[in-house]
């Protein structure tokens, strides 16, 4: 990935957008099949929801440290090593229920490897888009919108197959289904980025150290606390991402089996969702940059969560909470590649690891707190009381855009992007612009090393 422009070489994008529409894929089947399968083998949403914090805690956690790791060990390395450790630990559980040996402690183990090993795979594959677009000879808005759509349509298939097979074939099978993803998923980074040179590791100025790790740490927190507009974007999508979770682990899983046709519906009404935000994606992708993005985000962040939870409080039969699925789905699909693009355009290259690790860190705090409250909500005040209670959480979080003065340089032209050379950011600028300077005034930004 070296200076001078050549021929464009589309084939290490294509293998990252394989490997993770097929991981993502994998991961939508766990996403309905755990929880089910907590469900069936306990009948308890709030044990359903113990899991979902066991999966997620380590989450947080890992995205908390990982960022400067990410860069040392090489975005490729951990990519590989992150899906191969996810298959065996989700292989884990259908092994261990089949030769009657799974305790409860056990499966939480297991999921808690799960979440600790999932995100930095996700981040390094998430970092490479920029330099990889650049290398296929596409804009990074377009890539982005790929990037996200191909997500989102692996999740829509995801889905639809989860639903199908419980009822088929049994939770179980599902996940040994979800592991062999995971490790198809690891074969194809390790084939398609070999050589790329922004997937190999960062040959650091300052030798591996505690000290210059924890420099390198909390460089990425300082330029994000920095940055009110990442700042803010961070905050919010906490809370969407804390109220998702409550929905995706514990609230429609409860609500499809109490109300609606169990799994099959459970299955169609995610799938529903993922097709909605695969068609959203693909149309921001197409005519987004025509309109303003910080008018499009906010009335979309509105739409794509709230109206979720209030039908499915206000209704028992499938096909109003189907409709309202797709339409959030559509929303919510536009939504990222917005993000994406002002998150690449608002970071310099040589902090864009570290950077991302503390924004998935910020976004993801809230998610075990929103899989075990929604589990006791269930338990103390009915389905429908939280359905109420975590969409009026989501609702409030989503009016951020329209009442904070920093989401008003969303608009604001980056001022970095995938043709500029990774390097220190040496000019001043507003903190509360794009590209704020570290909030710490001593603090130099890393030279530009290896990639």
């Amino acid at each position: 990935m070296g200076g001078g422009k050549s021929t464009p070489d589309r084939v290490p994008l294509v293998a990252v957008l394989a490997a993770n529409s097929i991981s993502t894929a994998g991961t939508s089947l766990t996403l309905i099949g755990v929880p089910w399968f907590v469900l069936e083998t306990t009948g308890s949403a709030g044990r359903a929801g113990f899991v979902a914090f066991c999966a997620t805690l380590p989450i947080v956690v890992s995205a908390l440290i990982g960022g400067p790791l990410i860069d040392r060990i090489g975005r490729r390395r951990v990519s590989v090593a992150s899906d191969t450790v996810c298959g065996l630990a989700v292989a884990a559980v259908p092994l261990l229920y089949y030769a009657d040996a799974l305790a409860f402690w056990m499966l939480c183990v297991l999921m808690a490897v799960n979440g600790l090993f999932h995100t930095p795979g996700n981040t390094a594959r998430y970092v490479l888009v920029p330099d990889l677009a650049d290398h296929a000879g596409t804009t990074l808005p377009r890539a982005a919108s790929l990037f996200d759509a191909v997500s989102r349509g692996a999740r829509m298939v995801g889905a639809a197959l989860a639903g199908v097979l419980i009822a088929l074939v049994g939770a179980e099978t599902v996940l040994l289904l979800d592991a062999a993803t995971f490790l198809t998923s690891a074969a194809l980074i390790a084939a398609g980025l070999r050589g790329v040179r922004a997937a190999e590791p960062v040959k650091a100025g300052a030798p591996v150290s505690l000290p210059a790790y924890k420099r390198e740490l909390r460089e990425g927190y300082a330029y994000l606390l920095g940055n009110r507009l990442l700042l803010g974007v961070v905050v919010m999508v906490l809370f969407m991402n804390g109220t998702d979770q409550g929905w995706n682990a514990v609230l429609l899983p409860v609500h499809a089996s109490a109300e609606l046709g169990g799994a099959r519906d459970l299955g169609l009404l995610t799938a529903l969702f993922g097709a909605g935000g695969l068609t959203g994606a693909l149309l921001y992708g197409a005519v987004g940059h025509r309109y303003s993005r910080r008018a499009v985000f906010s009335v979309c962040v509105i739409l794509c969560g709230a109206p979720r939870f209030l039908v499915a409080a206000l209704t028992g039969t499938t096909l109003p909470l189907a409709v309202t699925m797709v339409l959030s789905g559509i929303a919510g699909g536009v939504l990222n590649p917005i993000l994406a693009t002002v998150i690449y355009g608002s970071v310099p290259d040589a902090l864009r690891s570290r950077v991302s690790g503390a924004i998935t860190a910020g976004c993801e705090l809230a998610m075990p707190v929103g899989g075990l409250a929604a589990g006791l909500l269930v338990e103390s005040a009915g389905a429908s009381g939280a359905l109420l209670a975590m969409g009026g959480v989501y609702l409030l979080a989503t009016l951020s855009p329209l009442v904070f003065p920093a989401w008003r340089t969303m608009d604001d032209e980056p001022c970095t992007g995938p043709d500029e050379p990774s390097g220190p950011v040496e000019q001043p600028v507003s903190s509360s612009g794009p590209c704020p300077r570290d909030p710490a005034p001593a603090a130099r930004r890393p030279r530009p090393s290896g990639s």
